[in-house]
């Protein structure tokens, strides 16, 4: 099979076509960022001899789309003789609510079902759902899987999701902690128990999924039993450029004081928020680091709070899942910082976890850095959400053809 997955995000699209004989390989890879924006750059894979990079205005992500699938079927990018040839479209939605709480083939009657979840996710769901429509339309009857970030962590129990406000809310508008990055947290932790060569259920994991969005996820018995992102992607530890967990009565304060709507506030706590917030500098953590090594307090301060925020909320999720015999580091800063991950370790040399500085240091792709006779593994692992996509589309696409239907 020809697995086509794509992730429609507030500004860009990215896609990956597997194929699926003989493990997972991926066939071509291409993205477009800044849709709807001048300056539209669009980039695509599919070998070094058919590597690109341009620059095309893009209204919107049904036009970014159907130029994306373009590239895989017209002049020299070609590697298909036809859209027909995919077998088969994953789609990263980011919220399913309580009603998806595992991937799904879709069709008319749950393509509308996911309309209910626009105001727990208004700046992805719309995108997610034009990704949909514009494959219904670009690949009619080529079956359509929606692949959720949010069914992971359908597992957390009620103790640990439900918000202590009255409980009419959770009854009415479905306010409760729901969690996000659950794809990216079930694949690592699943390749975490391969590489330890260990049953996952066997397992007392936090992962880290530490990126421009942060979060943790706390693994039990294989399952999610508590994480760090709440209602929404702001909640939990400090980030780039959002603020985490604070004081909820400063929305009101800051409101009054700056002459704002509390929706302001938000967006502020969202987009200039954070470690750009703190520095004043970036929201980058590379620009961080090296600011930061050249004397820049507020770049150091911020690199402080950010590895504080983490280690109190690895400490957090211990209690779910009584222990901790592993620890994961992925996404951009968690795959790529040595300097992030040991300070984050500093702080949390009670729990037994020593790492290893020079494995700390080299340490590149999958790498176990912890030190000899630590009690708890350390491990980074390249996160690979897209590749969770295919394998879940695959394996609902099989589910079909053993004697499901799928519908247009």
């Amino acid at each position: 099979m020809k697995i086509l997955v794509l992730n429609c995000g507030s500004s860009s699209v990215k896609f990956k076509l597997f194929k699926t004989e003989g493990g997972y390989a991926v066939l071509a890879r291409g993205e477009a960022q800044r849709i709807g924006m001048p300056g539209t750059v669009i980039r695509y894979n599919a070998g070094k001899k058919k590597d690109i990079r341009l620059e095309k205005p893009l209204g919107d992500h049904c036009a970014a789309v159907d130029f994306l699938l373009s590239l895989l079927v017209n002049g020299t990018t070609a590697i298909l003789g036809g859209l027909e040839e995919i077998s088969g479209v994953g789609h990263r939605i980011v919220h399913g609510g309580e009603y998806f709480r595992t991937s799904i083939l879709l069709d008319r009657q749950t393509r509308a079902l996911l309309e209910m979840f626009g105001d727990l996710a208004p700046l992805h769901h719309p995108p997610n759902l034009a990704g949909i429509d514009i494959c219904t339309e670009l690949l009619p009857g080529i079956p359509q899987a929606a692949i959720f970030d949010t069914a992971f962590h359908q597992t957390i129990p009620d103790f640990a999701y439900t918000y202590a406000v009255p409980y009419r809310y959770y009854e009415e508008y479905r306010i409760r902690k729901y969690g996000f990055h659950g794809i990216s947290h079930h694949y690592v932790a699943s390749r975490a128990a391969e590489i330890l060569q260990r049953d996952l259920a066997s397992l007392k994991m936090v992962t880290c999924h530490l990126g421009a969005g942060c979060s943790l996820c706390a693994v039990g018995g294989g399952k999610s039993l508590d994480t760090s992102m709440g209602f929404t992607p702001l909640a939990g530890l400090v980030m780039a450029t959002r603020s985490g967990d604070i004081d909820p009565a400063l929305v009101a304060f800051i409101a009054s004081k700056e002459n704002m709507s509390a929706d302001a506030v938000i967006d502020i706590l969202n987009k200039q928020s954070g470690a750009l917030g703190i520095s004043g500098l970036s929201k980058d953590f590379r620009d961080l680091e090296q600011a930061a090594s050249e004397g820049h307090e507020r770049a150091r301060l911020a690199l402080k709070i950010f590895a504080y925020s983490v280690a109190r909320g690895v400490s957090s999720m211990i209690p779910a899942i009584g222990g901790l015999d592993t620890l994961v580091f992925t996404a951009g800063i968690g795959e790529n910082s040595p300097t992030a991950r040991g300070r984050i370790a500093s702080y949390l040399l009670w729990t037994g976890i020593a790492i290893d500085e020079e494995k700390n240091v080299e340490g590149k792709a999958e790498s176990d850095i912890s030190s000899d006779g630590s009690p708890v593994r350390v491990l980074v692992i390249p996160t690979d959400e897209e590749l969770m996509i295919a394998q879940e589309t695959s394996k609902l696409i099989e589910q079909m053809n053993g004697g499901l239907k799928w519908k247009k």
